[in-house]
């Protein structure tokens, strides 16, 4: 039987040791401990902590954990790995996103690196636009569409709309294969093509568009913009 969070020293717990030492100075098993709140029949609090720690080979990948990754980890069920994954999120959101935006979306890879996690888990097909500045600072990203497993239904004048009301120069498209699969399908090259021309005309430059499978297809990579 595995120790409990009562059978610690009041002032060892991971939430006594937080008030007394401050957040940067908990252990990362301690800051999850305090996130999935309590353990399992069989296991503590801690050793569930443990357990997520040691299916990663460093900090820098919870950020790509999904759903059923967390959920083959023993003694995490859905209701502990969601409040994992939500604290993860408003991290993000609080701080990851807020550093991208700072700097400049010039490269097919920084543009993987920064979407790839949006797709997590999709089931979808999810159709975003990323608005960038004449230097390639990313204004804003925006999720525009939502379609079904293999199709996706996008409307330029609504990714065009939001160009003019941020006052972009450029922007990149990048949308997801839930098959893993990132090879483009002819309605994507129909639909690529339509952008490029329809930007052309309004003169706000269609870069790129990225599609994200277990691997990238960039069309600009590929010659084809």
């Amino acid at each position: 039987m595995s120790s409990k969070i009562k059978d610690i020293p009041a002032s060892e717990r991971p939430r006594e040791r937080f008030i007394k030492y401050g957040r940067e100075n908990l252990k990362t098993s301690e800051l999850i401990s305090i996130i999935l709140n309590t353990g399992t029949k069989d296991k503590s609090v801690l050793e569930l902590s443990n357990n997520i720690i040691n299916s990663i080979k460093d900090i820098s990948q919870l950020k790509d954990m999904t759903l059923n990754k967390l959920k083959k980890i023993d003694g995490i069920g859905e209701v502990k790995a969601i409040k994992l994954l939500s604290a993860i999120e408003l991290g993000k959101r609080v701080y990851y996103d807020k550093n991208w935006s700072k700097i400049k979306l010039n490269t097919i890879e920084k543009v993987y690196e920064y979407m790839k996690s949006e797709f997590n888990d999709s089931k979808q097909e999810c159709f975003y636009a990323l608005y960038l500045d004449t230097k390639k600072n990313l204004i804003e990203k925006k999720l525009l569409f939502k379609g079904t497993l293999n199709k996706s239904i996008v409307h330029p004048r609504e990714i065009f709309k939001n160009a003019y009301l941020l006052s972009a120069s450029s922007i990149i498209c990048v949308h997801n294969h839930p098959s893993g699969d990132s090879t483009p399908s002819k309605d994507d090259i129909i639909l690529t093509n339509s952008l490029v021309d329809i930007g052309k005309i309004q003169g706000v430059q269609i870069i790129d568009h990225i599609i994200i499978g277990n691997d990238y297809y960039s069309f600009y990579e590929n010659g084809n913009i």
